[in-house]
């Protein structure tokens, strides 16, 4: 039985649709349907910075491609089945900002690596080991309400901190995704902790079910903050953040929040990596498969297919 079959206590928060139009300022009506990046294609195209690896920035534009690609996909999955209408909504938006970041990254790679890949064969035509989102994106919720609020608070917390940092990243696509992102990245936050004090402060059950839902995610936060070879190198020339140093930002994020919804820290131990290699190196949980599964079938059925 989801959250929404429960008595939470009624809240007066603003629409969401129109919250969200005030808070990211969106007045594009075609905004939803793009990629919120005034003159993608001149960016995209634009040279790799000087003492760059090109094969380093197109690897760091896949792991942030595929965090907001995949938790984008898992997103769309509430569309017909969030608690109310207002929520499909919200939630489906969120999706599409995430998608419209994805699409400029995974462009981006595209063309960095030059191995004539264009978005759609970098998202539909790949295999789970080549994917390189962090675990958190990818994990299922069974649509258990509560638990897809716990994966959007902690995910969006974290990218957030990583946005204000990569405002001055060398490479132009980063950046001008980064200053686009951390305007829609702020609402996915919001959002997700309105409904986190709603739940978490609302009757026994609603909050009984949020702070089991935070338990199960938990295990997952620790990979953010775990920098990959990658990452260092990048760090060094400008273009990238090192994840670690966005923890304490987004420690005190959560911990405001879980104290205003009466929620217990968690403190279960992380999940364990593989020979110390996780999403980053492509090593993944069982539920990647399923998301690609779905996500892929009709490009792998219908290859080359256009409409």
């Amino acid at each position: 039985m989801n959250v929404h079959h429960t008595d939470v206590k009624e809240h007066d928060a603003a629409n969401a649709y129109q919250s969200m139009s005030e808070t990211t300022g969106h007045d594009d009506p075609r905004w939803a349907f793009g990629t919120g990046v005034e003159d993608a294609q001149a960016e995209i195209t634009s040279p790799v910075p000087d003492g760059v690896d090109a094969a380093d920035l197109a690897a760091y534009c896949l792991m942030l491609g595929d965090d907001a690609l995949i938790c984008s996909h898992r997103l769309s999955e509430w569309v017909s089945n969030a608690p109310e209408l207002e929520e499909d909504v919200a939630l489906a938006n969120t999706a599409l900002d995430l998608l419209g970041q994805a699409r400029v990254l995974l462009a981006r790679a595209g063309q960095v690596e030059g191995r004539d890949r264009d978005e759609d064969s970098l998202a539909y035509l790949r295999l789970e080991a080549q994917f390189r989102n962090v675990a958190l994106a990818e994990i299922g919720d069974d649509l258990d309400f509560a638990c897809a609020i716990a994966r959007l608070l902690l995910f969006s917390s974290w990218r957030l901190a990583l946005l204000h940092r990569l405002l001055d990243s060398r490479d132009p696509v980063i950046a001008a995704v980064a200053g686009k992102g951390v305007n829609e990245v702020t609402y996915h936050r919001d959002y997700a902790a309105r409904w986190a004090l709603r739940l978490g402060d609302g009757t026994a059950e609603s909050h009984d079910r949020m702070q089991t839902a935070l338990n199960a995610v938990w295990p997952y936060v620790e990979e953010l903050y775990r920098p990959s070879e990658v990452e260092r190198r990048l760090v060094e020339a400008g273009v990238a953040v090192d994840p670690a140093l966005t923890r304490a930002e987004v420690d005190a994020v959560l911990d405001e929040v879980l104290a205003k919804a009466t929620l217990a820290r968690p403190d279960g131990p992380p999940i364990g990596t593989i020979g110390g290699r996780g999403g980053r190196q492509g090593v993944h949980t069982e539920h990647l498969g399923h998301v690609l599964a779905e996500m892929q079938s009709l490009a792998r059925q219908h290859p080359e297919a256009t409409w």
